[in-house]
């Protein structure tokens, strides 16, 4: 059912009168009889138009945008301070022609580009540094388009958060497929490093609808300081001529693996217990009384 602008108006100016009629002591009815005068329909279209008034409301009701609260930004990360500077002196000397989305958009690309670059280092060792000049252009790119929309007021806060995280999620992706493919880190624990990724960025999109709380750093390490440790350990990587390996039993594990294996461990442990913290709060917030189900 198509919804007519003038019965929109109309709609809402009879539930303003169904609820409010009392208090201008006139029917419901009749005023909205004369608002759809006023609106240029007839009586037996008004009288039509009733019938199908619980259709008509949930056709408008979802068409409108909902209430939108946004969440409390926590981030207490070893650089949040300086970044904080260096991110509110760049917004200040952005030219006006470059907005938020061409700066989403740039580090989307230089996401995905770190992982190419990571795929190209199994062939040449220089990829390793490529993908320290891409993550590079991510932080720029993804740290900087929310600060210039804040500095500017242009926030679009749901649009904002819904695009930013699915493109993180994207190019996340995209980098442990390249960091799989490097030949220096197994593809098996790239995988469970995405998988450990992917949960902990579920708990936390999650715990930022149901309590309005965006965490973006545990244990004072946030997205900047990760990007960082990929770097050094890029350099690392770059400068050695042998990657020293552990050996358990029969199973053989590099350095670099045992780190991947040790950062998935601690993510999905962050997500756990963040959950097990999260449903804490959320269960004494909506305790039910559970005596009163009792027959």
């Amino acid at each position: 059912m198509i919804v007519d602008a003038r019965v929109v108006g109309l709609y809402r100016i009879y539930l303003d009168f169904i609820y409010g009629g009392a208090a201008v002591h006139c029917p419901a009815s009749d005023l909205s009889l004369k608002s759809a005068k006023f609106a240029g329909l007839s009586a037996a279209k008004l009288s039509k138009w009733r019938l199908h008034m619980p259709e008509t409301l949930l056709e408008i009701e979802e068409s409108q945008p909902q209430v939108f609260q946004q969440a409390t930004r926590i981030q207490q990360s070893f650089v949040t301070k300086i970044e904080k500077q260096v991110l509110l002196w760049l917004a200040k000397r952005t030219p006006e022609r470059v907005n938020s989305d061409h700066l989403t958009f740039l580090g989307a690309v230089g996401m995905f580009l770190a992982g190419a670059s990571y795929g190209l280092s199994r062939y040449s060792h220089y990829g390793l540094l490529l993908s320290c000049v891409f993550l590079a252009i991510n932080w720029l790119g993804d740290s900087l388009d929310g600060t210039l929309a804040r500095f500017r007021s242009h926030q679009r806060p749901r649009y904002g958060f819904y695009v930013d995280h699915v493109i993180d999620c994207f190019g996340v992706t995209a980098l442990l497929g390249g960091l799989g493919a490097s030949g220096y880190v197994h593809p098996l624990v790239a995988v469970w490093l995405l998988v450990a990724y992917l949960l902990l960025s579920s708990e936390i999109f999650l715990a930022t609808y149901a309590l309005g709380r965006f965490e973006m750093s545990y244990f004072h390490l946030g997205p900047t300081e990760l990007r960082i440790l990929l770097c050094v350990g890029n350099l690392y990587l770059f400068f050695q001529t042998s990657i020293p390996s552990l050996h358990f039993s029969r199973f053989a594990f590099s350095v670099v693996d045992l780190c991947g294996l040790i950062g998935g461990l601690g993510m999905a442990g962050v997500a756990i217990a963040s959950f097990v913290r999260h449903a804490r709060v959320l269960y004494d917030a909506e305790r039910l009384d559970w005596s009163t189900n009792q027959t």
